[in-house]
């Protein structure tokens, strides 16, 4: 008998749901809910939408609080995001809201014809994305960076945690145009106050300096390079991590001069398929502007449909948990 199998703790079904929080983590409760109650409390144009979700990307608590700004569309995300659309241009400021799945390969077409096309002012918050539920390809929204980045005009933003996401929701909703946002809800992790960070649309952050390699990184893989950082550094590996909140307009800036006149290898880590994400962003920026780091490596997820399964088995069999990160950019350094 496989004796060190045995004395695991045994995954519950609930560790396929996304619960991305290590045990003990600081978190905060629905910091989108919550900041978008708050701000809407000043803001009477701002009004909330959800395909049958209200409760799994915490727009409940808009719901509680304004009820009659409040629009329950049922299981129909194409009507969801065509409404938005209706709203918008009568001077309303919907917040859409579904899982990432449904809100891009689902209404794509809608969000390109109706929403984008216009320049409307809708922003789209979508729940569940990447690998972070265990219920396989129909749920995990591996790839919706890559088609929402080939649509003109769209803003794209990628939370890290609690603040990040709590901080967002005032800047998307002040900004003239259509957002996608993915979404973090329930008990989201809380780890960028660490490093005196506030959020900036458009604008990405270096929240740790080191001389081996940079990680360059957005949404919850910002915490997993933060955390892999801080394991290399016991081994005398220098990690520096450079945060972008914000796919598109990339801060291309920032991202230069963390690399240029650097010799370290360059890392790009994301919840994501390692086709059309931040990765291949990061390198296309690169090139255009001659930057050439020592090397360049994507640490996303593989291009394939990825198994069902319990989160943290998941994480690590694709290489983006902390120990897996930090045993991926070991391997690549030599």
């Amino acid at each position: 008998m496989n004796t060190t199998a045995t004395n695991k703790p045994r995954l519950t079904t609930s560790a396929m749901i996304a619960s991305i929080a290590s045990e003990g983590q600081r978190v905060k409760a629905a910091p989108f809910g919550k900041a978008l109650v708050e701000l809407a409390a000043g803001r009477p144009e701002i009004v909330g939408l959800t395909a049958d979700l209200a409760k799994y990307t915490d727009l409940h608590l808009f719901a509680q609080a304004y009820p009659e700004r409040f629009h329950q569309m049922g299981m129909a995300e194409q009507l969801l995001m065509a409404a938005a659309g209706g709203m918008a241009k009568e001077g309303l400021v919907p917040f859409a809201t579904t899982y990432a799945v449904f809100g891009t390969r689902r209404a794509y077409d809608f969000i390109h014809q109706l929403i984008a096309e216009e320049n409307l002012n809708v922003k789209m918050c979508c729940a569940l994305p990447g690998l972070t539920t265990g219920y396989g390809p129909s749920h995990q929204a591996t790839e919706d960076l890559a088609l929402m980045r080939g649509i003109p005009g769209l803003t794209i933003v990628d939370p890290c945690d609690a603040l990040d996401t709590e901080q967002a929701v005032p800047q998307i909703a002040a900004h003239p145009g259509p957002v996608y946002m993915r979404l973090l809800r329930g008990n989201v992790p809380l780890v960028l106050d660490e490093y005196g960070y506030s959020f900036e649309l458009g604008k990405a952050k270096l929240l740790r300096d080191g001389n081996d390699v940079l990680l360059i990184a957005s949404g919850i893989m910002t915490m997993r390079a933060l955390e892999a950082a801080e394991d290399l550094s016991r081994d005398n590996v220098g990690v520096a991590v450079l945060h972008c909140p914000t796919i598109k307009p990339l801060d291309e800036a920032a991202i230069v001069e963390a690399v240029r006149y650097k010799h370290r290898m360059v890392v790009v880590a994301e919840n994501h398929s390692v086709v059309g994400g931040l990765g291949e962003a990061v390198a296309s920026a690169l090139l255009r502007h001659r930057v050439q780091p020592a090397g360049f490596q994507l640490a996303g997820l593989p291009d394939q449909f990825l198994d069902a399964g319990a989160l943290p088995t998941l994480h690590d069999r694709y290489g983006i948990s902390r120990e897996a990160l930090g045993r991926r950019i070991k391997a690549w350094l030599g």
